[in-house]
């Protein structure tokens, strides 16, 4: 025989944790299955193993998505990061600011989980693991039959919390595309996010040898995205480090961008500046570049002529490359090397309020399986706990 449930979440990440206790606080009997071994493998790695849980700073503006921007409002506004954080000191878990509004735990990630493993046991959840679901039928009266590999189950409510296809060595599938395309639910291509890129190394071999190095610069797309202030590390394939995860995630595929080298100071003013005592503009950039990159980047064939001999129009060029040094990536390191997954359940098939799809009643989508990606710093935990919280509350 069936069991039968109010509630049946699929997926046993931050948001399927957040979404079942938050139901479950509601006095609705939930059941969340999840198909590893345990739950939450991906909030046990996140942030070197402290767990980057929210970020003080979150604001609609940080999340990336092909729908209307409209359509985080409310949840993120009914859920914010303080009320995360409040969670957390509920829970005596220590925390640090470590920069740009990005809050960890001071000991373990392993607190985070334990927290939101108690909040479902305190709230009646039964968790349920080692359990993969072969099978999603809706049923003509309403409400949804569930065939897994421990058996049978019936729900008024079926929330898909299974993530993307990011980090496949903990799991990832593409279970809860199938379950969007066998329902009619429209989908944006997915991609991997938050990604390092690689480069051509026919184009940019000179920059294969500073594998390790790394330089504080600003990136960005075009004028109508955002810019990114943080670190670009150089690897061997291409280009990785904050900045870079940043500006992949906005980057359509094969779309070029720029990185300004010098965002704290004028590039033209500082070329100017150094047009006296004979210096030439490897000695210049030395100054504030380290010079293993400056050699790359000038080439091996630079003229080493004094900055007072180069015409007007030279110092221009050279100023406009040092602000927006043009690259352009040949593709990047696929999901294994992606902290998220961007496209998805698109949101203009979703209520922006309950996350219940609007064609499909009881069927809702949460988390990173929505075409929803936030930047790099604890937003993508804070959209699982708004949109986990926002369902919570409607099935």
């Amino acid at each position: 025989m069936s069991e039968h449930w109010d509630v049946v979440v699929v997926g046993g990440g931050a948001a399927g944790l957040f979404c079942a206790r938050s139901a479950g606080l509601r006095g609705r009997r939930v059941e969340l299955l999840e198909h590893n071994p345990r739950p939450g493998n991906k909030i046990l790695i996140s942030g070197g193993g402290r767990c980057n849980f929210t970020n003080l700073g979150a604001t609609t503006a940080n999340y990336v998505t092909s729908g209307s921007p409209h359509f985080l409002k409310s949840s993120m506004t009914r859920f914010t990061s303080a009320d995360f954080l409040a969670l957390v000191e509920r829970h005596g878990i220590a925390w640090h600011e470590k920069k740009l509004g990005q809050l960890f735990c001071d000991q373990s990630s392993k607190q985070i989980l334990q927290m939101l493993e108690q909040e479902c046991g305190d709230a009646g959840v039964r968790i349920t693991v080692n359990c993969k679901v072969e099978g999603v039928e809706r049923l003509p009266e309403g409400g949804w039959r569930i065939q897994t590999s421990q058996g049978e189950r019936t729900a008024d409510s079926l929330v898909i919390a299974t993530g993307g296809l990011s980090v496949p060595k903990l799991g990832a599938t593409p279970w809860g595309y199938h379950i969007a395309r066998q329902f009619g639910v429209p989908l944006v291509e997915p991609r991997p996010g938050l990604v390092p890129l690689t480069l051509p190394a026919t184009r940019y071999s000179a920059f294969t040898a500073l594998s390790g190095l790394s330089i504080d610069v600003e990136t960005w797309a075009s004028a109508d995205r955002p810019r990114f202030r943080e670190n670009t590390l150089f690897t061997h394939r291409g280009l990785s480090g904050p900045s870079i995860l940043q500006i992949s995630s906005v980057l359509k595929p094969r779309e070029s961008f720029r990185i300004n080298l010098l965002p704290d100071v004028d590039a033209k003013a500082f070329l100017m500046s150094h047009r006296t005592g004979g210096r030439d503009l490897k000695w210049a950039l030395r100054q504030v570049l380290p010079e293993r990159f400056v050699q790359a980047w000038l080439g091996p064939n630079a003229a080493p002529r004094p900055l007072a001999q180069l015409p007007q129009r030279e110092i221009d060029t050279l100023a406009a490359d040092l602000a927006g040094w043009e690259l352009q990536p040949d593709g990047d390191e696929g999901y294994p090397k992606a902290e998220v997954t961007v496209g998805g359940v698109d949101t203009s098939a979703l209520s922006s309020k309950t996350m219940e799809c609007r064609e499909v009643k009881g069927l809702f989508f949460i988390g990173e399986v929505v075409d929803v990606t936030g930047w790099l710093g604890g937003y993508n935990f804070q959209w699982a706990w708004a949109s986990g919280y926002a369902a919570g509350q409607a099935v």
